[in-house]
């Protein structure tokens, strides 16, 4: 089975266009103003510095801004702890990385907090800038590692269940037709599309038989007219455009400003270099999918063509 998809730079390089590095953010919290822009001051060059003066302070901010990669909080707060405080940040932001920074020799909340893994780093005060920078420069790196980590394991298991639904379609379906509503679904579902439509084809024509997905309501069909899904048909290759109201071929086409589709992409399901369907994934806004993304589609297309072939020919056992 070939994984090559020999449009992935073109389509690379549209995903390219939309993203903008970002600074990492970063949550420092302390009750002393001075210590507070100081912090500030120290960081705002390599991070998104939010501050707060107090842990209570602080979780309104990650309730309302979510998760940060390195927050530094003072030990000693009224109110609140700054080891009760980060505990309390463990079981919505795992990955997050927490250092905390103390003025006094406090070791039995300091060792509880660490050994617990609530706590990364202490620092004590005063602190030498050089040393919190290094500290903290390795705590981003840890955070982004974690990061990788468990994306590469949701992918893994995003994989595993789509390739499991498209099998267990093929084999439980009685008809063509009734593997299409199933199948689109869970593309829909797995890449967070607001719509999608699988659509048969024959003799390089679209036929009526279509499965839908969309999160609001029903969606519209008008793939017989986009000329994004006549070029996947004749080239046999997935095409797509990540930010449909900035391309000047396709922003005046009416049922791109009549849907509010603002990305589309269009997957050919070939089998033998013939195309058995097309899959539509559409979104209300410009969307980034990652290179894995693209490659597991892909190879669910594939998936998708043995499921149609292997459904379209089975007659069942008299």
């Amino acid at each position: 089975m070939d994984y090559a998809i020999p449009e992935l730079d073109t389509i690379s390089r549209q995903l390219m266009s939309l993203e903008r590095p970002k600074k990492a953010k970063m949550l420092v919290v302390d009750d002393e103003p001075d210590n507070l822009d100081l912090l500030y001051r120290t960081f705002r060059r390599d991070f998104q510095v939010l501050k707060a003066e107090s842990g209570v302070r602080a979780l309104e901010m990650l309730a309302t801004e979510g998760e940060v990669a390195v927050i530094i909080s003072d030990q000693r707060m009224p109110e609140m702890k700054g080891t009760e405080f980060l505990s309390r940040t463990v079981p919505q932001f795992p990955d997050t990385m927490r250092i905390i920074l103390t003025g006094f020799t406090d070791v039995e909340d300091l060792v509880e907090a660490i050994n617990s893994g609530q706590v990364y780093k202490y620092i004590t005060k005063p602190w030498d800038p050089n040393e919190l920078k290094a500290v903290v420069q390795r705590a981003a790196e840890t955070y982004e590692l974690l990061k990788q980590r468990t994306e590469e394991l949701q992918r893994s298991q995003a994989q595993t269940a789509l390739l499991s639904i498209i099998v267990r379609v093929a084999q439980e379906s009685s008809s063509l037709e009734a593997c299409l509503e199933p199948i689109v679904t869970a593309f829909g579902k797995n890449f967070h599309a607001d719509g999608a439509i699988l659509q048969l084809v024959e003799g390089n024509t679209l036929v009526p038989s279509q499965g839908t997905f969309s999160l609001e309501g029903t969606v519209e069909n008008w793939l017989d007219q986009d000329p994004l899904v006549k070029e996947a048909i004749a080239s046999h290759k997935m095409q797509v455009v990540v930010n449909i109201p900035a391309d000047s071929n396709l922003a005046s086409i009416a049922h791109y400003n009549t849907s509010g589709v603002q990305a589309h992409l269009i997957v050919p399901v070939t089998y033998r270099n013939e195309v058995l369907a097309v899959l539509s994934l559409q979104w209300q806004q410009p969307f980034t999918l990652r290179e894995d993304e693209l490659v597991l589609l892909h190879l669910s297309a594939q998936q998708v063509a043995l499921a149609l072939t292997c459904t379209r020919h089975y007659r069942p056992v008299a």
